[in-house]
């Protein structure tokens, strides 16, 4: 195979290069040794945001950035952006109420023109959320931010890589790469066992926290910059907070963290920042269930990232010092974890900077390493980095994507103070009456626009196949496999969806069998 442009790595950063060089008019070829958004993209804190947090470390360039990213995204992706209020709690222990308004007013400063409501300072006595926090905590700061599902955003990302002519290899690991003069000449490994080479004008590394180790396994090349490996985990629990804030809490560490409505009936709450000491070899492989794990010590392998006890407790007792009614271990539904591959300032793991910096080795066949980053940057990322890549492509395209809509945004335009998806929504139900409303709503926020081709040409219930679990019909989930590269449950359950932690194991068994079958008849790769 050939192409203007390999991509190692199908997380955020990966999927959006392939996607921007793609609109360009560039040929690209994506492999991701496992399925997209299996590792650090699928483990985020799920926000859309400037960082609050990173004007404390005085980051102001970077919030500046990202801010205007989530403004581009609530209207290019409004399927997958949403907006997220979100109230500051003032703790009399930690930082003054002045410093707390100062940084939030600071923070609307930076967003500029926005469609976001600004910060405003809040009786908690008397607001929403307070009816769920000790009596004690009288003031607090709403402020506004977004949130996503972020594995979501990174197949929405490969899709429209896709349709604009990449080619998106899954479950394929590039175990050498090699220049020959101009060209790069790399092998890669796919799971049924086959192997294919790849000629390539460039390379682009963007395999996050194995960055360094692709470099000197895969190109045996080098580079002085070096990652700091934080492992962040969250707890999911079974909470109804009756609002729809989120918190933003403060610990004695000064450290914050989020505690945010999750799937209806859930609380997430997280992250932790604890240092993984062992860069991960590139070759090394884990399992993607292991991200779901709920036990057990973190090793420096990425694929392998759990939460441990410590982490545990730490989480608990943060939401436990605010929250009325005490969290434990049996509210405890789902755990994830990822590894966040943070470029070494050194600073502590809290106080790495978030922002990315593009290497470019151009000794031959240009060579281009992503180190860093965050979910909210990765569009500008990308269009930096085949602006790099372009003089030796000879490609004269600008940078396309700024107001350029993702799969499913395109969306009837709305009336006039209408939220982009309500009329949307309010079409479709009427369209699709004889839905279960709860089916159409998740499939509607997943898809946008691409739950008409998700349901067909269906005119009843019975259209849509075999019900395989509670609210998973059969043409769904084959839409998953054909558009969507899903090939195992957890890319159905944990990534195409949360469906995971709505699903009985019942449920999730039948899932899992009715891919297996699939997957076998199909000849797809598993």
């Amino acid at each position: 195979m050939r192409c203007d442009l390999l991509v190692a790595g199908g997380g955020i950063n990966g999927a959006a290069i392939a996607r921007d060089a793609a609109g360009r008019g560039l040929s690209v070829i994506l492999c991701e040794q496992d399925d997209l958004a299996s590792h650090t993209s699928s483990a985020s804190t799920k926000l859309i945001h400037g960082g609050l947090r990173y004007l404390e470390h005085g980051e102001i360039g970077l919030v500046r950035k990202a801010l205007q990213e989530r403004q581009l995204l609530l209207r290019t992706a409004p399927h997958l952006v949403r907006p997220l209020r979100l109230v500051l709690v003032h703790d009399d222990t930690m930082r003054p109420a002045w410093v707390l308004w100062s940084g939030l007013w600071l923070y609307d400063i930076l967003a500029g023109r926005s469609d976001l409501p600004a910060s405003r300072r809040v009786d908690l006595a008397s607001h929403p959320a307070g009816q769920a926090l000790k009596a004690g905590y009288r003031i607090g700061f709403e402020f506004s931010d977004a949130w996503t599902d972020d594995a979501r955003l990174v197949v929405t990302v490969a899709i429209d890589a896709r349709d604009k002519g990449a080619r998106i290899f899954t479950r394929t690991r590039l175990t050498r790469a090699q220049r020959d003069g101009l060209t790069w000449v790399a092998d890669a490994a796919r799971s049924d066992r086959s192997e294919v080479r790849i000629f390539a004008k460039a390379l682009v590394n963007a395999t996050g926290p194995w960055a360094g180790r692709f470099l000197q396994d895969v190109c045996a090349a080098g580079s002085a910059r070096r990652l700091r490996l934080i492992k962040g985990s969250h707890l999911v629990v079974r909470r109804r907070l009756g609002h729809r804030f989120a918190y933003v809490l403060q610990s004695a560490d000064r450290r914050i963290a989020f505690a945010i409505p999750y799937e209806d009936d859930f609380m997430l709450i997280g992250t932790t920042d604890v240092e993984v000491h062992q860069e991960p070899a590139f070759a090394l492989r884990a399992p993607a269930s292991a991200l779901r794990a709920t036990a057990g010590e973190s090793a420096g392998e990425p694929a392998a990232a759990r939460i441990d006890a410590a982490e545990t407790d730490y989480l608990c007792g943060l939401a436990n010092r605010y929250l009325k009614e005490p969290i434990g271990p049996a509210d405890i539904a789902w755990t994830f974890s990822g590894v966040r591959p943070l470029l070494d300032d050194g600073a502590g793991p809290s106080e790495l900077t978030r922002d990315y910096a593009l290497e470019l080795d151009q000794a031959g066949a240009p060579l281009l390493t992503v180190w860093g980053g965050k979910v909210t940057t990765f569009r500008t990322l990308a269009e930096q980095a085949v602006d790099q890549l372009a003089p030796a492509l000879a490609c004269t395209r600008g940078g396309w994507t700024r107001s350029a809509l993702l799969p499913g945004a395109d969306l009837p335009l709305k009336r006039p103070g209408e939220e982009p998806m309500a009329g949307f929504f309010a079409a479709l139900s009427a369209r699709y009456d004889w839905m279960p409303p709860g089916v159409l709503q998740r499939m509607t926020w997943a898809y946008g626009s691409g739950v008409l081709g998700a349901l067909g040409s269906a005119r009843r219930l019975a259209d849509l196949g075999e019900p395989i679990a509670d609210g998973l019909y059969e043409a769904e989930l084959e839409y998953l496999v054909t558009r969507e590269w899903a090939v195992r449950a957890d890319d159905v359950l944990w990534r195409r969806s949360k469906l995971g932690l709505h699903l009985s194991a019942e449920g999730q068994r039948r899932v899992a069998d009715w891919l297996e079958r699939r997957v076998r008849t199909a000849g797809v790769e598993a």
